[in-house]
């Protein structure tokens, strides 16, 4: 206890939300308020009796306020073990009375680095809190003691328990090991987003970069992840199993991506169908450039993580009539992604549909509502610039295995069709090589081995995820039918064997894009030659396994 005989708070706030409601209540409950700077004027103005930690520790604040709290006063009542003789003595010697309440929320670092235009480095830097994570950390070191509040949505809670309790002494030490995990978590996240952001300043983000030679001397030497929980999901890829929808803090406020879509209507979003419509929009922002300008409206459809329908047209609606084509048995149930807002004929057109999920930057008004009339069907809306969705940027991708991560840059394929080489005696006319460029755009997206079919720009027949290339191909034609007569078809990576081109042919494919590198290209081409395809080498294998 303080001279006073009152147990003693520590408040001191970035985030200023609830903290007056705090006090007081904390002052109704006979607590001894300590506060710093803003916190304290703010607190003063509300009428509160508020001791400043510079009287607390008999020094002045320093440095425009970068040193205020750090002081054996603050930090010794923080985190002396009131379990122990020796410390309580200790405490008693030096004349220092425990804290038992502390509310600690930090400078926002993370706000500050997003702001454009971008900060200079020296201002970023005062945004790095020094006292604050020191004091949340002991706080948190010592929770049988301290109770630790970073969240301004726990400061009701505290009170209840403290009520409850009728003192500090007796809150329950799980309420303290959860508040104190909390704490932990808070100044990790901290931390994470300092060595990210100064990573990205100082030495640059790999996926910023082209050349892999310069995205390889940019990987991180430590891999830091953070994210905050959204909520909880219904259930993971099973029944049996729990998941949870997590936020990159840097994607906070900023309406453009998956995780912070507006949702409407129907079911809540399962684990599935997030996996599925990262897939969807990924295939579809891929699509969503300028390389198409006769064609610039597109639609991809996606089942288990896999196109099933891909497509550009004159409009939206025959962007969606042709992607639907390409296999509309495996459309039902799935997710359904356009570059453009939703127009009326085009939400006409799929209102019979069962669609799981459908994403758009924007819906026409009615088109909304033709498309709500389904009860179970979940529109997300992703806000764009000019309400068309942006390229696929470049991506830095980490993928749990045992024992660790391994990590890579991920992008939309780059292909330099100028070094594009035609190994075959039949040349491709310039159409079959447009139909080539967006066959590769959607392979990409496949998972492997992979075998793509189109026509124009609109798939007819996908062969996902085989662990043989041939029978990839073989599904592909399947569900192409008799659409793959004159079909380009793209592969993910060289064709092994000549199996595979003679099982294109006899589907009716006539032209072949695919990387090459096999030891038995010569095989395969003279198998090209023989059959009368003709065939375009990129170079640039696209797995995605």
């Amino acid at each position: 206890m303080t001279a006073s005989g009152k147990p003693r708070a520590l408040l001191s706030v970035y985030d200023k939300t609830g903290i007056v409601e705090f006090a007081k209540a904390l002052d109704e409950l006979g607590y001894e308020l300590v506060s710093t700077g803003g916190t304290a004027r703010k607190l003063r103005s509300a009428g509160l009796e508020v001791i400043s930690v510079s009287d607390v520790t008999g020094h002045p604040e320093i440095f425009d306020g970068r040193v205020k709290s750090l002081h054996p006063a603050i930090h010794g009542p923080l985190l002396a073990r009131l379990e122990t003789q020796k410390d309580r003595e200790g405490l008693t010697q030096l004349g220092y009375p425990p804290i038992q309440v502390v509310a600690c929320n930090l400078y926002p670092f993370t706000q500050a680095a997003k702001t454009e235009p971008k900060l200079a480095d020296p201002d970023l830097l005062e945004m790095i809190d020094i006292g604050g994570p020191t004091m949340v950390r002991a706080a948190a070191k010592n929770h049988r003691n301290v109770l630790i509040i970073c969240n301004p949505e726990n400061y009701s809670k505290v009170i209840n328990e403290l009520k409850n309790s009728n003192s500090a002494d007796g809150v329950s030490l799980d309420f303290r090991q959860k508040l104190a995990l909390e704490a932990f978590e808070h100044t990790s996240v901290y931390d994470g987003a300092i060595s990210e952001e100064l990573h990205s300043r100082w030495i640059g983000k790999p996926e910023d970069f082209d050349e892999k030679e310069q995205q390889e001397i940019r990987l991180p030497n430590s891999l830091i992840s953070t994210a905050h929980k959204l909520h909880t999901l219904r259930y993971g890829e099973n029944g049996h199993q729990s998941a949870g929808l997590y936020i990159d803090p840097k994607a906070i406020g900023n309406h453009s991506t998956l995780v912070t879509a507006h949702v409407e209507g129907g079911k809540a979003m399962s684990y599935n169908n997030y996996s599925d419509a990262d897939a969807t929009i990924r295939l579809c922002r891929s699509l969503s450039t300028d390389e198409w300008p006769n064609t610039p409206h597109a639609c991809v459809i996606v089942k288990h993580n896999n196109p099933c329908g891909a497509a550009l047209g004159a409009t939206q609606v025959e962007a969606y009539k042709a992607a639907l084509a390409s296999d509309p048995e495996s459309a039902f149930g799935s997710i359904i992604c356009f570059n453009e807002p939703l127009e009326i004929d085009t939400a006409e057109a799929m209102k019979d549909l069962f669609i799981e999920v459908l994403i758009a930057p924007n819906y026409d008004k009615q088109a909304k509502e033709i498309v709500m009339q389904k009860k179970n069907r979940r529109i997300l809306t992703i806000e764009s610039p000019n309400d068309r969705l942006a390229p696929l940027d470049r991506i830095l991708v980490k993928k749990p295995i045992e024992g660790g991560w391994i990590v890579q840059t991920e992008e939309a394929p780059i292909i330099d069709w100028s070094k594009a080489k035609i190994v075959t005696e039949v040349q491709p006319t310039k159409e079959q090589i447009d139909s080539m460029k967006f066959a590769v755009r959607v392979c990409e997206q496949v998972k492997s081995n992979a075998i793509v079919m189109v026509q124009g720009t609109a798939t007819v027949g996908i062969g996902p995820g085989q662990t043989s290339r041939v029978e990839a191909v073989r599904i592909a034609a399947r569900r192409a039918g008799d659409r793959a007569k004159g079909c380009v078809l793209a592969s993910d990576a060289f064709f092994p064997f000549k199996d595979g081109l003679e099982q294109a042919a006899q589907a009716g494919a006539s032209s072949i894009v695919q990387p090459g590198g096999s030891i038995r290209d010569g095989e395969v081409i003279e198998a090209a030659n023989n059959l009368g395809l003709s065939m375009l080498f990129t170079g640039h294998r696209l797995f995605r396994h």
